[in-house]
């Protein structure tokens, strides 16, 4: 049966945890506890998932096309946005036209990374310090989770902080 929590994360960020599961019972008593115990906690139901919003993505691979060509592709059949950071482009689209900016992309074979559906926070919350360190831990226990197949959140790391917390 298909689940979904909402809960709070170290630094008041927020969190929608989806997932797959036979016994509801089982994984609600395991994510909470792995929240309680990484500096978390449950919240009540909708208290989180109001934030995110249902959106097509779709990642490729930045040397297989420069931003303006894929720009030109996207926007014509309907993508919104385009957000080009580190080895790849994220496109970002309405979910009913996600099928549509694909076929577009194949139409000119553009091989693509990923082409999914996701969730996007509607506000981000900044997280330093050592809220960093213990977001990280309590994002990788729950990914770890045989029950958990997303972990939305709304938080924005800096680079500067991402390398502390590495360090």
């Amino acid at each position: 049966e298909e689940v979904a929590f909402d809960a709070y994360g170290p630094g008041g960020v927020a969190m929608l945890i989806t997932g797959l599961t036979d016994n509801k019972n089982r994984t609600t008593a395991e994510l909470r506890n792995i929240l309680n115990k990484k500096n978390g906690n449950m919240a009540n139901p909708g208290s989180t998932s109001f934030l995110f919003s249902k959106t097509g993505f779709i990642s490729i691979e930045k040397d297989k096309i420069s931003e303006d060509d894929l720009m030109e592709i996207v926007l014509e059949a309907g993508a919104e946005d385009i957000k080009s950071e580190g080895d790849h482009h994220e496109v970002f689209c309405p979910i009913e036209i996600l099928q549509t900016v694909k076929e577009a992309l194949d139409a000119k074979e553009i091989p693509m990374v990923a082409a999914e559906m996701t969730m996007v926070p509607s506000t981000t919350v900044e997280v330093t310090g050592n809220d960093v360190k213990a977001l990280l831990n309590l994002m990788e226990a729950l990914e770890d989770n045989e029950d958990v197949q997303n972990v939305y959140a709304n938080f924005d790391i800096s680079d500067e902080e991402m390398e502390k917390a590495a360090g």
